[in-house]
């Protein structure tokens, strides 16, 4: 039996041309009409149930597919190309980007490496990122699925570079002494699970009691260290956050490379949120010394707005970034020439299957030069100062956390102190926020206090949506208090 050979080309590509140029109109459009639709909005139950359904078994027509993900997929979006989208720390995206994404897909690469335009993209886009981060251009990094990945790396390399064992060899139970790392009581929860994943534990992480403004106590810090040595404690990496995801905090870095260089520690710089401040021309300051980080993680789907995801380790030491992560079986052998020669991308992470990430960075950095991303940085940090502005001026209001960057917590108070009471009151603002499809704020709690979190990562935000959040928050409070009789 001689079955037809099959392919997964359309039949007809004219007809997939301009269903094609439809979905870019279309997708223009979205953009184009991003403020006439709610943030969010939540699925009926009939949507629900649609996306429960088995597996398609015969063939349809691409057009009818694409009917349906405009039906059930984009009014269900998360938002966050919204400009009134401040919920957790999203970046917002942007259409050269998605640009990038598509073309990436076509040019079908595995970024694992080999001898590639695609391969030379991504090594320029890192390098780019050295060059902002005022690392040499002999130190090494790679492109990661975002700051959970990076910082995964990097942890990775610390790890194997204090351990006092060839650990890859003999194993974290052939460590002379435990590894300790240290970090502020504010600090993203991706560092304990690396620590757990790489078999250290919670244990291996110290939280170190911050100040009143979010801030790692350098002075704590010290004592943490100095109480570890003399346990037979292994200090090994101090992690530096520059923004807090609570609030936007930084830690002091000048004073933790300090700290860092005279016990040979390990300094990383968690900057997923604020490492970009460096091409910020009125807030860079704001992230002195970390240049002097022997690893950084930062986000370009964050204040790049990279069409997620797309993220970035940055590890000064070449040679050890490599040892930590190079394997090759028999089926990849390296050439001098050839498609497999040269440097080989998937040396410096865990993933051999790569994806292009690097072309949507690429293209947006091209179109827009570095300086455009800077003032934008800048223009978030503004509005933010003035979100604070409106806040102390609401007698209503009260202001939970100091202003530093681009997160603003704060929450419907009106002179109540029951802190239970208020967590029910301000989550059900938050709540009624995102239902209305008004706006998307999320919650968290500082210093005991539950409240509203404003994150403004975002290049469509205006202080006019600002003020139309603010004025919602007074209405919708003033409802609920009517609600549960309470007066104003």
């Amino acid at each position: 039996m001689n079955t037809p050979e099959e392919t997964l080309d359309p039949e007809d590509w004219e007809a997939t041309r301009i269903l094609a140029h439809q979905m870019i109109d279309d997708s223009i459009r979205h953009l184009d009409d991003v403020r006439s639709r709610a943030v969010w909005q939540d699925m009926p139950d009939h949507v629900r149930a649609h996306f429960a359904m088995p597996a398609p078994k015969v063939p349809q027509p691409l057009s009818a597919v694409y009917a349906e993900l405009q039906t059930y997929l984009l009014p269900y979006s998360m938002g966050n190309i919204h400009p009134r989208f401040w919920g957790w720390y999203m970046g917002s995206g942007n259409f050269t980007g998605a640009l990038g994404d598509f073309l990436a897909a076509v040019d079908g690469s595995n970024l694992g490496g080999g001898t590639t335009g695609a391969a030379l993209i991504d090594a320029q886009v890192v390098g780019w990122f050295k060059e902002i981060m005022g690392f040499p251009a002999s130190a090494s990094g790679t492109l990661t699925s975002g700051g959970s990945m990076a910082n995964m790396v990097a942890h990775t390399v610390a790890r194997n570079a204090k351990a006092g064992v060839d650990v890859r060899a003999q194993g974290i139970l052939a460590m002379p002494q435990p590894l300790r790392f240290y970090a502020s009581d504010q600090v993203h929860s991706c560092h304990q699970k690396a620590l757990e994943v790489l078999g250290l534990g919670a244990v291996a992480l110290t939280e170190v009691r911050s100040d009143d403004h979010q801030r790692m106590d350098v002075a704590a810090l010290e004592a943490a260290i100095k109480a570890d040595i003399a346990a037979g404690i292994k200090p090994a990496c101090v992690i530096g956050t520059a923004g807090t995801t609570n609030t936007g905090a930084m830690d002091d870095l000048q004073a933790i490379a300090s700290i860092c260089k005279r016990h040979g520690i390990w300094f990383h710089v968690d900057g997923c949120i604020g490492a970009l401040l460096r091409i910020a021309p009125r807030n860079k300051a704001m992230v002195d010394g970390i240049e002097q980080a022997d690893s950084i993680a930062l986000d370009p789907h964050k204040w790049l707005h990279t069409p997620f995801e797309a993220g970035c380790v940055l590890i000064r030491d070449a040679q050890l970034h490599f040892e930590t992560f190079e394997m090759h079986g028999d089926y990849l052998q390296m050439q001098t020439r050839g498609l497999i020669a040269g440097t080989f991308l998937a040396d410096y992470s865990f993933e051999l299957s790569r994806g292009f990430k690097a072309l949507k960075i690429w293209m947006s950095l091209k179109e827009n030069g570095v300086a455009k991303f800077g003032r934008l940085i800048d223009q978030n940090i503004e509005q933010a100062q003035y979100l604070e502005r409106r806040i102390l001026a609401e007698q209503k209001l009260e202001l939970v956390a100091p202003v530093g960057l681009n997160i603003v917590c704060f929450r419907y108070a009106n002179g109540r102190s029951d802190e239970a009471g208020l967590k029910a009151l301000n989550t059900e603002i938050m709540l009624r926020s995102q239902e209305s499809g008004l706006a998307v704020p999320s919650d968290t709690t500082v210093a005991g206090k539950h409240c509203l979190r404003v994150a403004i990562n975002n290049h469509r935000t205006t202080r006019a949506d600002l003020d139309l959040f603010i004025d919602a928050v007074l209405k919708v409070g003033a409802q609920i208090e009517a609600e549960a009789g309470v007066k104003a």
